[in-house]
């Protein structure tokens, strides 16, 4: 909820978008992509990069939903009067809306079914040493996913209501003990293999939406402040994509 109560602050949002995207993306390729292949190694003994190719699936399905959107939207607006000078700027803002918003929703959802995940692997963990560990790692990745993911929806959606922030904070602190009764519901009924094949396609897909978001939306169009602000600079961005990335660098050293 943080980043909610300081969406005024000009500085904190340049900064903060372009380590939000640093966090996505270092999240998308050092975790999601690395557990869904190694999981798809464990399930199959083909050679074809599943991983990869379900990344690739993730990052042109979330293309292909800003495509329709703004298809929708420009057909839409182009049925309306014909005062084309007062309502192309009014066109062009409710595009980049729609579109910001349903890639919000697909990254709250990438998010919390993560989530259910991580919970399922304390509710699976053979022994009580195992279950710490796991809880151990899900807790640093929730931390640093919580903050960036409050300042990437302030950069999609700025003005987006306290009780929306709520809602959104709710239901990805909810999914993971949700993800722990799964993972005691599976252990019991020894139906892990079904998991597994949920989980590698699933972080597969989510790798290719965290690249999209990160990329397409947080880091080449980052936050364009109405007034000067010191931080907004291409090395203070740099580094700010760099803390980001570094901070998901140091935490898989606990998820190894």
């Amino acid at each position: 909820m943080s980043p909610y109560f300081m969406k005024w602050n000009e500085g904190f949002l340049v900064i903060g978008t372009q380590f939000a995207g640093g966090v996505f993306l270092g999240t998308a390729l050092m975790h999601f992509l690395s557990d869904s292949n190694e999981t798809f190694g464990d399930l199959t003994g083909k050679t074809y990069p599943f991983a990869f190719m379900l990344a690739s699936a993730g990052y042109l399905l979330t293309m292909l939903a800003d495509c329709l959107v703004s298809h929708v939207y420009g057909k839409y607006e182009n049925g309306g009067p014909e005062d084309h000078d007062t309502e192309s700027h009014f066109t062009k803002a409710s595009l980049a809306s729609a579109s910001l918003l349903g890639d919000s929703v697909l990254l709250i959802a990438a998010l919390c079914f993560h989530s259910v995940f991580e919970g399922i692997a304390i509710g699976v963990a053979e022994t009580k040493a195992d279950a710490w560990r796991a809880l151990w790692t899900v807790c640093l990745h929730k931390i640093f996913a919580a903050i960036a993911m409050g300042i990437a929806l302030l950069r999609m959606i700025p003005d987006r209501p306290l009780l929306s922030s709520v809602a959104y904070a709710f239901a990805f602190a909810i999914s993971s003990p949700i993800g722990v009764a799964i993972g005691i519901i599976i252990d019991a009924t020894t139906q892990g293999d079904v998991a597994d094949w949920i989980y590698a396609i699933s972080m597969g897909l989510a790798c290719g939406v965290f690249i999209y978001v990160s990329i397409n939306h947080l880091l080449s169009k980052g936050y364009m402040p109405q007034k000067m602000v010191s931080f907004d600079t291409p090395g203070h961005r740099f580094l700010a994509v760099l803390l980001g990335v570094g901070v998901i660098a140091v935490v898989m050293i606990w998820d190894t």
